[in-house]
């Protein structure tokens, strides 16, 4: 009579699970970090016209974003197919930027209300008169401090060519 028991015949021990839980927390709070959520929503149709000589800012904390386009397939039946400006996560009237612009202001901390910039993302399709609207809002705003969005390429891919 042995004390030791002869193996069993290869069997492969079950696999242990007591890590898992570390393991799936572990993965949801580095998602939970790592992830940016998007200010707004797009509600108008935004590809960004090319240049070739762009700068990256560093502090979007003093950004107000304004957005010019027409309005994504599924507002046209509200809005139509004509250029629209969005503020925030709406469609607005032009006269609304000025309540926009200062609303925004206030809403930052002290400090960065006089460096607050308007990035102005415009699609490259849109027409230069509502452009030139907002731009005049802005002007009542005294919000002086305009980017134009862009992306980095040729800006001779602007140019429709018939």
């Amino acid at each position: 009579m042995s004390k030791f028991n002869k193996k069993k015949s290869g069997e492969l021990p079950p696999v242990s699970t007591a890590s898992l839980p570390d393991i799936v927390f572990m993965l949801l709070f580095f998602f939970m970090v790592a992830t940016v959520m998007r200010d707004d929503e797009m509600l108008v149709e935004n590809s960004l016209p090319a240049a070739n000589q762009v700068e990256k800012l560093e502090d979007k904390k003093k950004l107000v974003n304004i957005y010019i386009g027409k309005p994504s397939s599924s507002y046209q039946a509200t809005f139509g197919t004509s250029d629209v400006v969005q503020l925030g996560d709406k469609i607005s009237q032009i006269k609304d930027v000025y309540n926009y612009v200062n609303t925004q202001r206030n809403a930052m901390p002290e400090n960065l209300q006089k460096e607050m910039m308007v990035s102005l993302k415009v699609d490259k399709n849109a027409k230069v008169g509502v452009l030139t609207d907002v731009k005049e809002e802005l002007k009542e705003a005294e919000a002086l401090k305009i980017t134009y969005t862009s992306t980095q390429g040729d800006p001779m891919n602007n140019i429709k060519r018939r």
